[in-house]
């Protein structure tokens, strides 16, 4: 299944079944956050709505986790000019040397203090600073490190490795060009797509399951119609 909306389309379903049918360097950038080794299906209640503490979270549990073998990364690579891996660390495949570095600026939380992409846009590291512990979420993208102060303001999380707004904004702004075509075999919440359509490329997100998928659909939907909303100053 597949839509458009604006310059994102989504698709409903595996993305190797897609991958094997797309031509070589199809699109400009790969930005991915697939499954790995150590991920929510290894935590028990992680994607449970009710911890074994009793703790409720928000997000239902995934039936179609599956973590990628090297077939998926090789595919990634045929299909795509460049690539940024999320998760690279937990993968058994040799990926180009550049890393970037996503730091939580988390403080004593338990949870894993960055987060590291493997790219072959570059062979250096970069590092980009933004707060993501529960409530506490940066305030900007030049802001990361200083916590929003309006709640209200905070994104909502649909998704148990959600990822924020601000660090895609910060991914193309910083490597990415206008126009570009972007691929994301794993859309999770679809906050991806949130920062192409502000970008002004174009993306391919793909999602197999059905959850998550129209989460991240009716989250995009409601993005675009706020864009387009009349402002209340007008008459």
């Amino acid at each position: 299944m597949m839509e458009q909306l604006n310059n994102i389309t989504l698709h409903f379903g595996d993305c190797m079944d897609m991958l094997k049918n797309m031509p070589d360097k199809s699109f400009d950038l790969a930005i991915v956050n697939p499954p790995y080794f150590s991920g929510p299906e290894r935590r028990q209640f992680y994607g449970c709505k009710v911890s074994k503490i009793g703790v409720k979270r928000l997000y239902e549990k995934s039936e179609t986790w599956e973590v990628p073998t090297a077939e998926y990364f090789d595919e990634l690579q045929r299909v795509s000019k460049y690539y940024i891996v999320w998760g690279c660390n937990y993968f058994n495949y040799i990926f180009a040397p550049g890393r970037i570095v996503w730091d939580k600026c988390n403080g004593s939380s338990s949870f894993s203090d960055c987060e590291i992409a493997a790219t072959n846009l570059f062979t250096s590291v970069r590092l980009f600073p933004f707060m993501w512990n529960g409530m506490m979420q940066g305030k900007s993208v030049n802001e990361g490190r200083i916590m929003q102060g309006n709640k209200k303001l905070n994104e909502k999380r649909i998704h148990p490795t959600q990822k924020p707004v601000a660090l895609y904004t910060w991914l193309l702004t910083k490597f990415a060009k206008e126009k570009w075509r972007i691929l994301d075999t794993h859309l999770g919440s679809g906050s991806i797509a949130i920062a192409c359509e502000n970008f002004g490329c174009s993306l391919l997100g793909i999602e197999k399951d059905e959850h998550y998928y129209h989460a991240a659909r009716e989250r995009i939907i409601h993005y675009q119609h706020q864009q387009h909303a009349p402002s209340k100053t007008q008459g």
